[in-house]
């Protein structure tokens, strides 16, 4: 039982900053009908700037403000520069654009940092576990990753459904020409959008790197999972991400802990732990296959 509510914890903890990721992906693609590969590279671009200002200043806090700063203002210049010219393109012409500006992150970044991982240590106040009811041990910074997370998810729920820029961006995703026509200037708003889904994209990368090593091309991994999770909640949908986040983290992890307990029942112990963990791996894959029979629109996208 105890390990099963860790797995949860941690099933938790994934989906949130898979929400991060696909919370950009999303909102992008549902206000501007652009598919960016690049939005991994964002992610990376904010662990790198967390690791490299928390190397030079001590301050985990400074570390996630510049991760943030340093993904926004990446967003907002790749936006202006070459995601403008992509807008009224068929979406192998974005796919191709996006391509490339991964792999000139990801050299750039080499330029930079060099190729060996850095590592962002994980401030001492968050450090140790915590005990839980029912004398659970959990790492105190993994629990302050979920709750961060359900904080960033409400902020950005309330900035959608409870603003005027929310009005404007989910007006944006509805009819672009007709809140042009209204006086809204378009331009800044596609480029807010994107450094804003570039910001949390940063905000995931700096918040990972403390618990796994910060590398050239780490956001290449998420940003297929993160792509499983948009489809699973609806491209487009802010809440469908969501949900689609926190499904997919708690079937990765629960399936890799149930599958091979599974498998043990009828097969050798090395056996059953490969097979189970195998399959576990498509796990998420299958999830999805699932949910477009059903649902191809996603649980929450719009109907065409």
């Amino acid at each position: 039982m105890l390990l099963l509510i860790e797995q949860v914890l941690n099933g938790l903890q994934y989906g949130v900053m898979l929400f991060l990721m696909a919370a950009g992906l999303t909102l992008v693609f549902g206000v501007m009908g652009l598919i960016n590969l690049a939005h991994g590279s964002l992610y990376m671009v904010g662990a790198f700037a967390a690791a490299a200002v928390a190397g030079a200043t001590g301050s985990f806090l400074l570390a996630l403000a510049a991760a943030l700063a340093a993904a926004a203002a990446a967003g907002a210049i790749v936006e202006l520069t070459v995601i403008r010219r992509l807008y009224d393109r068929d979406h192998l012409d974005q796919v191709l654009a996006t391509f490339a500006l991964i792999l000139i992150f990801s050299e750039g970044t080499r330029y930079f940092f060099g190729s060996f991982p850095l590592y962002l240590d994980i401030p001492a106040y968050l450090s140790g576990p915590v005990t839980l009811p029912g004398g659970i041990l959990y790492p105190t910074y993994r629990l302050a990753l979920i709750g961060v997370g359900l904080l960033v998810s409400l902020g950005l729920y309330l900035l959608i459904a409870r603003t005027r820029l929310g009005v404007r961006i989910r007006a944006g995703a509805q009819d672009r020409e007709m809140i042009a026509a209204l006086g809204v200037d378009i331009s800044k708003l596609y480029t807010l959008v994107f450094a804003l889904g570039a910001a949390l994209a940063g905000l995931a990368g700096a918040l990972v790197g403390a618990i796994q090593s910060v590398q050239v091309g780490m956001g290449e991994p998420v940003l297929i999972v993160a792509f499983v999770v948009i489809v699973i909640g609806g491209i487009g949908s802010v809440k469908g991400a969501f949900v689609g986040a926190l499904m997919v983290g708690l079937t990765d992890r629960l399936g890799g802990l149930f599958l091979p307990a599974i498998f043990r029942l009828f097969m050798d112990g090395s056996a059953a732990q490969a097979t189970g963990s195998a399959l576990a791996s498509m796990l998420i894959y299958i999830l999805m296959a699932g949910v477009l029979i059903w649902r191809p629109q996603g649980l929450y996208g719009a109907r065409a």
